[in-house]
């Protein structure tokens, strides 16, 4: 079922205008000039209503963040949670992750978060998948040498197919764990769709996939 506009939407958003990245194009040649400062640069692929990029920056203050999401009753959210808190370490971009196709920057990201992403389960969506070889080259480019891509999902036949996708693009993969909860991997931050899906028993699968320097 399709959500409702939030209430207010348009005004709660201009409120938070001064943590959005009105134009992306403006940082082609440093994404790191979004902040004005030369910090390690992490992004997440749709960040939903905020609460693993929340965490994750208020555990990593010397760390700025580009949180990027489509939908802008989710995005509201997200936003609200990040001003209320008054940090300065993130930003918000507005769209799907088609905005960051044609983007090529000199400077580049560190890390990149996909959390829970729509798995586009029908075999002739998979393009649309973002751990995609068609994605992948897009994460590539904003990414430095050896940057990584932090990947997370409750489901498996994603899964499968992301650490095929990731191999066969030649990345090296590490920290692979199908059952997250229940493993020795420390720090992890939990999305609302992570605790909903582990509250109901269904194990998370996570993994590590880095760039080799070519």
């Amino acid at each position: 079922m399709r959500m409702r506009k939030k209430k207010h939407q348009t005004e709660r958003l201009a409120n938070c205008s001064d943590i959005f990245i009105d134009d992306i194009t403006k940082y082609q040649t440093n994404i790191k000039a979004v902040f004005n400062e030369d910090k390690p640069l992490y992004m997440e692929i749709g960040c939903g209503k905020g609460a693993f990029i929340l965490e994750t920056a208020k555990r990593n203050p010397d760390v700025n963040f580009i949180a990027v999401e489509k939908n802008l009753n989710v995005l509201v959210l997200a936003a609200e949670k990040i001003k209320n808190e008054g940090l300065t370490n993130v930003k918000f971009l507005a769209g799907d992750a088609g905005v960051l196709r044609d983007f090529e920057t000199q400077t580049k990201c560190d890390r990149i978060y996909i959390n829970f992403c729509d798995p586009w389960p029908k075999n002739g969506y998979r393009k649309r998948r973002l751990t995609h070889e068609y994605h992948l080259a897009i994460w590539e480019k904003l990414l430095k040498e050896n940057g990584e891509i932090h990947f997370k999902t409750d489901n498996k036949g994603l899964f499968e197919f992301s650490l095929n996708s990731f191999s066969d693009y030649d990345m090296k993969l590490k920290n692979i764990t199908l059952d997250l909860h229940n493993s020795s991997f420390e720090g992890n931050v939990m999305t609302e769709y992570e605790k909903l899906f582990s509250d109901k028993g269904q194990p998370i699968y996570r993994c590590e996939a880095i760039y080799r320097t070519k």
